[in-house]
């Protein structure tokens, strides 16, 4: 990292992680131009999981070469400071770097959609409204998870 100054801890990352709704991963097609598109994701330990179709571009890809590089930013606050009259961006981000695998066992599939449910819809929680959406969309769900292994952050934050 060349801004060494603006460098956060693991514990940053995760909580960046944690709070914002999707990232942006960046597979390879093989090619000059790699793949980049948003997903929504979640933390699961040292873990990353989102859901998806069973075929696609995306998991052909995966499938070819499973590392990915994912990219959060939980925020970005364009500025002119007049004081130092300069322009700058506060802003807070973390990438990790990872493999992708396909989750074929069950019990791993619901429990990482029910994390990431419970993440992106907390009130559609209640009673069992979990248990009778599986039952009608998992078997048509494809799970994947990133296990990450390299986790940075940088952050500009206001003085």
């Amino acid at each position: 990292m060349r801004r060494s100054d603006r460098a956060q801890s693991r514990e940053f990352a995760l909580e960046l992680m944690d709070r914002c709704t999707y990232g942006v991963v960046s597979i390879s097609t093989g090619e000059n131009t790699p793949y980049c598109l948003p997903l929504s994701l979640v933390r699961v330990d040292n873990r990353l999981y989102f859901h998806c179709a069973k075929a696609g571009r995306k998991l052909d890809l995966l499938r070819r070469n499973p590392r990915v590089c994912v990219t959060f930013v939980g925020a970005s606050e364009p500025a002119y400071v007049a004081e130092k009259n300069m322009y700058t961006d506060y802003f807070q981000s973390a990438m990790v770097t990872g493999t992708a695998v396909e989750v074929l066992e069950e019990d791993e599939k619901l429990e990482a959609l029910r994390a990431l449910c419970t993440k992106m819809t907390p009130e559609g929680m209640t009673g069992d409204n979990f248990e009778r959406a599986m039952a009608g969309s998992l078997a048509a769900t494809g799970v994947w998870r990133i296990d990450m292994e390299e986790i940075t952050a940088k952050a500009k934050l206001h003085d």
